[in-house]
């Protein structure tokens, strides 16, 4: 078992602070596990909503959970929505001894039912799958070829992992969009799934993409939705200030989890990967994703201006402007485009990220940057 102490550090932090924490992110990626790590050596209970016994248990939940005390898990609470509202009653008497903990199927319900009924007294905490300041450097390659759901990525061989990828993804077409109540038919899911694969990595168009399926942009919009919902894909939203350029105000649209976008793309391995015309976006995404989980900025953006000139990834820190540009080179170079941003944004630093060995400045703000070395970002932008 691989130990993920920054998440239960993260946890232990918003237990303490909060009377309910939730522990939000894909299904498979790891929550119950966390979860049952967390509570290894505290008084706790646990209940899955999922197991007959245990909703018996909760016939009148606040009798029930009003009785407990330290720390209280609720799996699966999406089988029971009325348990929100026993929460917030708890949360807010006086005599409440425990502290709450509630884990469900990644849903926009979910997390719309606990931020309003549960607002001022609910801390929310995503989990993502395995990282590369989890597993270490020595993981780069498997990681980004497997991705980082635990089943995948520990798998034996990369087509038992491959296996249990396409499992995923059928199960979460057939199973998990219905049980959401989302009345979208499996194949026209799959089939705009593959096609956003295509276009991991671009702007978002849903014109395009919509003629390209026979679908209204409204249509193709909320199937987009549905996928950022349920941690599926990433919408990077775009910078814009005023800065006399023409600039693009339309997201990219990444996958999560790099994985899954080889089973959409047929990439087995790391040989069919590498030979294939997406591979500099697979890249692209997968380091995004891995410095997004170092740095854990506030907020993520990246900027695009229509003359060309463009940043892969913008944030602010503490005041401070950064940017990263991701380049599946083994010699990256600083192209005319960069240095376009750089001057643009008023960007402190602007990071190289590459998939090399070393790390070297190639101007006085701009510095090329391994990814295997991405726990080793300087500290000043760290923000956790």
């Amino acid at each position: 078992m691989i130990p993920r102490r920054r998440y239960l550090t993260q946890m232990a932090d918003a237990v303490r602070r909060s009377p309910v924490t939730a522990l939000l992110g894909p299904r498979q990626c790891g929550k119950t596990t966390l979860a049952r790590m967390f509570v290894e050596h505290r008084r706790a209970t646990y209940f899955d909503l999922e197991s007959q016994p245990d909703l018996r248990r909760l016939q009148n939940p606040e009798l029930a959970l009003g009785a407990e005390s330290g720390i209280v898990v609720l799996d699966e609470i999406q089988e029971k929505p009325d348990l929100f509202q026993v929460l917030r009653v708890l949360a807010d008497q006086p005599r409440n001894r425990a502290r709450f903990v509630i884990l469900g199927s990644a849903s926009p319900e979910l997390i719309r039912n606990a931020s309003e009924t549960l607002a001022g007294r609910v801390e929310f905490l995503e989990l993502s799958g395995f990282d590369l300041r989890e597993l270490g450097a020595d993981s780069l390659a498997s990681l980004w070829l497997r991705g980082g759901f635990p089943r995948s990525f520990l798998a034996d061989s990369d087509e038992d992992s491959a296996t249990w990828r396409e499992g995923f993804v059928r199960t979460f077409l057939e199973r998990d969009i219905p049980h959401l109540g989302i009345s979208i038919a499996s194949a026209a899911m799959r089939r705009f799934w593959t096609m956003l694969a295509h276009y991991h990595g671009q702007t978002w168009n849903a014109s395009e993409l919509g003629r390209s399926m026979g679908l209204s942009d409204k249509t193709v919009r909320s199937y987009l939705d549905i996928l950022s919902g349920t941690f599926m894909v990433r919408q990077l939203q775009p910078w814009h200030e005023n800065l006399g350029k023409r600039q693009v105000k339309a997201p990219k649209v990444y996958f999560r989890d790099s994985g899954i976008l080889h089973t959409l793309l047929s990439l087995p391995d790391l040989h069919s990967l590498q030979g294939h015309p997406k591979v500099g976006a697979s890249w692209e995404g997968f380091a995004l994703e891995q410095c997004l989980r170092a740095l854990r900025p506030a907020q993520a953006y990246f900027w695009g201006a229509h003359g060309g000139a463009e940043i892969d990834l913008f944030f602010i820190t503490r005041g401070r402007r950064y940017g990263m540009e991701f380049k599946f080179s083994e010699a990256p170079e600083v192209t005319r485009s960069m240095r376009t941003a750089l001057e643009a944004l008023g960007l402190e630093r602007l990071w190289l990220i590459y998939p090399g060995q070393r790390r070297y400045p190639v101007d006085e703000r701009i510095e090329v940057f391994p990814l295997r070395d991405v726990n080793k970002l300087p500290a000043r932008v760290e923000v956790a």
